[in-house]
């Protein structure tokens, strides 16, 4: 309400003014009888309402009295309401939103006269639940949310109603409440839910940031001399008054674990994450370390159960995976005895951990001849890298009705399989020294052969599958390389040879690749289809690496040829010289690999700079800069 109006509540009979001084009641407006009202909106000047049956009344505060300005009668009930003012004057609105059940529409009405103008079917069975008029870096929008956490949006033309360039985004699973508040003053829209959500505006583009809490109910803005600038955040049973930080596309939390975690593994059924660890003791005579294998809590990150491993037994892997015909969920740990007199371990475990009331219940080991450096689930079972040898084991069901490792078939022919990932039948293996191979699981025979390698010396350091026949490699000499299966190959020898098709020097010792992303991906935009892998390297950064269409890395190789022109390198040393692959054996240009990078610098260029890559690209600024943009959303 303006300062001067006293504080109106609006109940299910009728819409009240109240002194804020006095608590008396200074003016009421009475639902017809018969009638509850069911949905509410109201700004500093206006009341809209929905009784049921259709009915939409608009009032006016004016002077601690309320106005009745007009009745609508609608074909149908009305789900939503809001008039948000967008307008010049920030206390009146000119246009009100207003969701209907039954045909599924959201429509623009005008005010004072409640006029419809605009009409727009949603198209679906969810109804809308919420809907806010709002306005972004000068641009007006309609956001719409439905019952199923998929919230629309529009553009608004805020002098005839219309409604454009419509967009539509997952936020989460259940009905989603919209609500403005103002942060540095800046507007930004909560959007309450399952997966709470702020939205907001940069470049002309909204964007949406996930905020750190569970399901949350309703928001409001919180402003007091205690609580400056703060949001009063209801869920169920708990109400939080909190800040919103720096809205970011990526929050990092640190949490303290007091020792080194060398492995980690999220199980979503028990909501836990497993973190292989080590901790020095560096009290004593000689420095001793010990393994464990610590449960965490998922939310809260505290120590839930701990296995301690033997001594000299390090865990290498983990896993997090079911068996077939068994619905449990089991963490898997792969271990190796460290001995000092041997120079490879000859010995370790497989252990196959449950979560039981929130602790780690070791449900069977299995003894190996060697390390085991990898663990993948693989068509309902486990299939482990021990030493220089792949092994697949079932999971057995014993006559007294525990449960037991089987083995069932292995593949030698490596120096050390390192890294393992799997797709289908098909095997992946990154060797200490071999480079990459493939290997093929027959279920006929219960065989896995080879299927082709890399004949390249390379020392791997990490490997990912990226599509069923191109396969991502890191290796010791900080470059990244991908290789293609060759299966339309018209010899044996052919479709045997994996024929390195990228490569490029990353500079840094990559040690790890998932899939995914570090940032919502929204299905509408040009790069919510683009698969991405994460990696991670043991400097500690972390890094994207996105799989892009023909046509989109034809024109940004042809921005990073004409951005090298223009940015020189720091020393003046050659970016393309950089970039180039290079180990003791060779040194080649990178090919079907970009620099993102710097592609992206080019956002920080001056405009005359920006201008001279235009016309040497044929291409607006405007362009470019959307496409990079585009690329930034990444991650």
């Amino acid at each position: 309400m303006l300062s001067n109006q006293p504080p109106l509540q609006v109940t299910s009979s009728s819409v009240r003014l109240v002194s804020s001084t006095s608590r008396e009641l200074r003016n009421e407006w009475n639902a017809p009888s018969g009638y509850s009202i069911n949905v509410a909106t109201a700004n500093a000047t206006q009341v809209l309402l929905a009784t049921g049956g259709g009915h939409l009344v608009y009032l006016e505060i004016g002077d601690g009295i309320l106005t009745e300005v007009k009745h609508a009668q609608l074909e149908y009930e009305i789900s939503c309401l809001d008039m948000n003012p967008i307008g010049d004057n920030p206390n009146y609105s000119q246009l009100a939103a207003v969701g209907m059940w039954t045909d599924i529409s959201v429509r623009i009405f005008s005010l004072p006269d409640l006029n419809l103008i605009t009409k727009e079917l949603l198209a679906g069975e969810i109804i809308p639940r919420s809907v806010l008029l709002c306005a972004f870096e000068g641009i007006s929008y309609l956001l719409c949310a439905l019952g199923d956490g998929h919230l629309l949006n529009f553009l608004l033309n805020t002098s005839n109603g219309e409604l454009t360039d419509r967009k539509k985004v997952s936020l989460g699973t259940q009905p989603i409440t919209l609500r403005t508040f103002s942060s540095k003053n800046t507007t930004y829209v909560f959007a309450a839910s399952d997966r709470p959500t702020v939205i907001y505006s940069s470049n002309k583009k909204l964007l949406y940031s996930n905020v750190n809490l569970k399901e949350v109910s309703h928001m409001c803005p919180f402003n007091s001399a205690a609580f400056p600038d703060s949001l009063a955040i209801a869920k169920e049973g708990e109400l939080t008054i909190g800040t919103i930080d720096d809205i970011q596309k990526l929050h990092i939390r640190s949490i303290p674990l007091g020792e080194h975690a060398r492995r980690i593994c999220h199980q979503e059924q028990s909501r836990t994450f497993a973190v292989c660890s080590v901790k020095y003791n560096q009290s004593g005579p000689e420095d001793s370390e010990m393994h464990f294998i610590r449960l965490l809590d998922d939310q809260t990150f505290e120590f839930i159960s701990t296995y301690p491993l033997d001594t000299f037994e390090y865990a290498c892997s983990i896993l997090s995976c079911s068996f077939s015909d068994d619905n449990n969920v089991y963490y898997c740990v792969g271990t190796a005895y460290v001995l000092p007199e041997e120079n490879e371990p000859t010995k370790g475990r497989i252990l196959v951990f449950m979560v039981e009331d929130g602790k780690l219940q070791l449900i069977a080991e299995k003894e190996t001849k060697g390390a085991v450096y990898s663990l993948n689930a693989f068509n309902g079972k486990l299939l482990a890298a021990i030493n220089q040898k792949i092994q697949l084991y079932k999971w057995m069901l014993r006559d007294d009705g525990t449960r037991e490792l089987q083995s069932e078939c292995g593949h030698h022919g490596h120096i050390l399989a390192l890294y393992v990932q799997t797709r289908g039948d098909f095997i992946v293996v990154g060797d200490l020294m071999k480079s990459i191979s493939l290997l093929i699981y027959k279920h006929e025979e219960g065989a896995i052969e080879e299927r082709a390698r890399d004949y390249n010396a390379n020392w791997m350091s990490a490997v990912e599958i990226l599509d069923d026949d191109i396969y991502l490699g890191a290796e010791n000499n900080f470059n990244l390389f991908t290789v293609r299966k060759n299966s339309e190959g018209a010899t044996d020898e052919e479709r045997g040879r994996l024929e390195v098709v990228g490569e490029y020097h990353l500079g840094e010792f990559a040690n790890r690749f998932r899939h995914g992303s570090l940032v919502m991906r929204l299905p509408d935009s040009d790069v919510g289809q683009i698969p991405t892998v994460i990696f991670g390297t043991v400097n500690g950064v972390i890094g994207v690496i996105a799989s892009l269409p023909h046509d989109q890395y034809l024109f940004l190789e042809k921005l990073q040829s004409n951005l090298r022109k223009v940015i020189k390198g720091v020393g003046g040393l050659s970016h393309e010289q950089w970039r180039s692959f290079n180990n003791e054996k060779k040194t080649v240009d990178a090919r079907n690999f970009l620099d993102g990078d710097l592609i992206e610098s080019f956002l920080d260029l001056n405009r005359s700079k920006m201008d001279e890559i235009s016309k040497a690209m044929n291409v607006s600024v405007e362009e470019l800069c959307k496409r990079v943009e585009e690329l930034t959303r990444l991650h």
